[in-house]
């Protein structure tokens, strides 16, 4: 797999022009905007707006969802492949070498935002007035880059391009509530899919759920799992997870036949230690504190 350390090399390797400031590029797309027939990586983050009429997109190995006017955001070293790519108009990428946010907040900032681990099928949908924002950002960046540049480029490029990144964060929240008037919400599913694990007996024979395996259950990424509940409920994947088995747990110990052993290990917990502190944890009492006090 073809990894490009630096932006004029991963130009080179497309035939495009040599970028105008080695760490930061922008490439226009009109009917195509081809990134080689393959995979890559690189040491840069791609912001990209795609209307895709077909083609593929992967990220992570996992075809984006790319259907309509969309955003895509990657971090650097992530797997990337853009094959037989066809538009319906026009786009763009910004390529951004981590380098180029040396000394800057946005070398911080950029890191909290969780879109760019958004790795399966959840592409940001524009909009046309987001469009419409998002492209007069871009424009903005885009006179700056085209320009002579001076002191002040450096520092005015970053600023449009941080307010892309919170415009997106934004945008990802308005499409967190269409997609759950559309679909439902997504904690209902996702205590669904628990359920089902609990009545499949997969708690007793592969143990604990990790929010990783929920979310490839759901079709979304960990992050987008996780950043949606919280949207919804205030509590992250995990949260949800301890509250849903400790729910269970209650229940479980007030039958008399239950032990606390027998109960944990019912729900996937390889020993009682870490079950009983969990439960005191989210309930206030041991385990054998509250069957012994809802008993009598």
């Amino acid at each position: 797999m073809k990894h490009f350390k630096t932006l004029s090399d991963l130009h080179r390797a497309n035939g495009w022009p040599p970028p105008e400031h080695p760490l930061l590029s922008l490439a226009n797309c009109n009917r195509d905007c081809p990134l080689g027939d393959r995979e890559f990586t690189s040491d840069a983050y791609l912001i990209g707006f795609k209307k895709l009429k077909a083609g593929v997109i992967r990220y992570g190995r996992t075809q984006y969802d790319h259907s309509n006017g969309s955003m895509m955001f990657v971090k650097p070293r992530q797997i990337i492949e853009m094959r037989d790519l066809e538009l319906e108009e026009k786009g763009f990428m910004i390529f951004i070498h981590e380098d180029f946010l040396n000394g800057h907040e946005l070398h911080h900032t950029i890191q909290k935002y969780g879109f760019f681990d958004y790795e399966v099928n959840e592409a940001l949908h524009l909009s046309p007035k987001e469009e419409e924002l998002i492209w007069s950002l871009h424009e903005k960046i885009s006179s700056e880059y085209t320009n002579n540049p001076d002191e002040y480029s450096r520092e005015i490029m970053l600023s449009h391009l941080a307010s892309i990144l919170m415009y997106a964060q934004r945008f990802y929240k308005r499409q967190f509530i269409n997609r759950t008037e559309l679909s439902g919400k997504m904690i209902s599913k996702f205590n669904r899919v628990l359920t089902q694990y609990l009545e499949a007996g997969t708690l007793q024979e592969k143990g604990l759920p990790s929010v990783n395996a929920l979310a490839d259950t759901l079709n979304v990424s960990p992050r987008y799992l996780s950043d949606l509940l919280k949207q919804e409920t205030g509590k992250t994947a995990m949260d949800l997870i301890h509250l849903f088995l400790i729910s269970e747990a209650k229940n479980r110990l007030l039958a008399e036949d239950q032990n606390i052993a027998s109960v944990a290990y019912q729900l996937g917990f390889e020993n009682v230690s870490y079950f009983t502190r969990l439960f005191k944890k989210q309930v206030g009492l041991k385990p054998f504190e509250f069957k012994k006090m809802n008993l009598n």
